[in-house]
């Protein structure tokens, strides 16, 4: 576990009160065309962490990116953090001011809270300048990263000002995120099972060797499960593969087999003779792919199988749906994967964007142990590297 200072000990400590208190949230929410904010989880998540800095009489900063705007420009009505300020203030129940042109000072009294204006627009924020990252951490007593969502960037709000803070520690959902995956990573309740769907190996061939030393189960899925299915020498007809990296995939399943792990290649499939929503979907044995086939997702029996597999896990981590779950005609796969993760005991966590999708569509987010803000983050710490943000926390712990 990482050994790292938190919000909550500081708290708990009585250190933070009148201090200045500036947190870095992951406020990246999206808008539709009417500039009206579509979902706001990310916005909610951060109010524990806000409301606990508040609580113990703290004058508070909440920074956050938005989208990728141009450096040392003003801000546009699409790049401006102004809807995710007032959003806030419904849900704090007290006036949130934004604040445009911070770095060199902002106004804010113990027990206020003010959003500082899309810390990507300063110069030197992806760079991780550290002229940047001193006038920031200048700003503050205690510097809080409460965004595991970009905890695998090293930038100035994210890792610069961290070094240069007074105090620097984790808020409340980065600390909640870390405890999920230590306790699906670090001492798992056996046996664990990983899912790692997606369109292409090469993407996702760093995460699968990693948990191929680690795991009982790695259930493939998606493009990655046609190329597993090419390396065991089937016939997938025109789907989606990578022949390039057979070998990468052989030496995969070689590394599972000599531990006695298991990666079950799909016995029977779904396919469809080209990808549309509307196109004719019928299930096959895996052995019997056609040419012009196209394999879209996994079929019933492989589906049980999993599923029956998932029913006796201890533990299970979820990256990637195993089939166009988009489509109604090929989510069966998923939602069979979906729901028999909602009715394990195990202790599961998922994370990624389409996985999440799929936890949405599938109506089982209330039955999933712990479900990850993180997307590039998360699947970054399963593949067992280092997250720029995390490291500094740890090397400020005894500072």
């Amino acid at each position: 576990m990482f050994k790292i200072k938190t919000l909550a000990s500081l708290a708990e400590r009585g250190e933070l009160k009148n201090k200045r208190v500036f947190i870095r949230a992951d406020l990246n929410v999206p808008f539709n065309s009417q500039g009206e904010i579509t979902e706001d989880t990310r916005i909610r998540a951060s109010i524990p962490g806000i409301k606990l800095a508040l609580q113990s009489g703290a004058a508070v900063m909440v920074c956050s990116h938005l989208g990728r705007p141009v450096e040392g420009t003003e801000a546009r009505p699409e790049d401006s953090l102004a809807p995710v300020a007032a959003h806030m203030a419904e849900l704090l129940g007290q006036a949130v001011p934004l604040v445009q042109n911070w770095v060199n000072g902002v106004d804010v009294s113990p027990g206020q809270v003010v959003v500082l204006e899309n810390c990507r627009l300063n110069v030197g924020e992806k760079a991780n300048a550290d002229e940047l990252s001193q006038q920031m951490a200048k700003l503050c007593d205690v510097y809080v990263n409460d965004a595991f969502g970009t905890a695998h960037r090293a930038q100035a709000s994210t890792h610069g000002i961290a070094k240069f803070a007074p105090v620097a520690c984790a808020g409340p959902l980065l600390e909640a995120e870390l405890v999920a995956l230590s306790v699906a990573l670090e001492k798992p309740k056996r046996p664990l099972v990983a899912i790692v769907g997606g369109s292409k190996v090469s993407t996702k061939l760093s995460i699968l060797e990693s948990l191929a030393d680690k795991v009982d189960q790695l259930i493939v899925g998606g493009g990655i499960a046609n190329t597993f299915m090419l390396a065991e020498g089937l016939n997938i007809g025109k789907s989606l593969a990578e022949p390039e990296q057979l070998g990468q995939s052989e030496a995969v399943i070689k590394k599972i087999l000599s531990r006695n792990a298991h990666l079950p290649i799909p016995e029977d499939v779904v396919v469809g003779k080209a990808f549309a929503a509307d196109t004719p979907a019928e299930t096959k044995s895996a052995t019997e792919v056609a040419e012009d086939d196209m394999i879209f997702d996994i079929g019933p029996k492989t589906a049980a199988s999993l599923a029956g597999m998932l029913s006796k896990a201890g533990t299970i981590v979820w990256n990637g749906p195993v089939g166009v779950f988009e489509f109604d005609a090929f989510a069966g796969g998923t939602e069979v994967i979906a729901k028999a993760i909602a009715e394990s005991d195990a202790f599961s966590i998922a994370g990624g964007g389409d996985t999440l999708a799929a936890i949405a569509k599938f109506g089982i987010a209330d039955k999933v142990s712990y479900i990850s803000t993180g997307g590039g983050a998360f699947l970054e710490f399963l593949e067992g590297k280092k997250l720029p943000a995390l490291e500094i926390l740890e090397q400020r712990y005894e500072s």
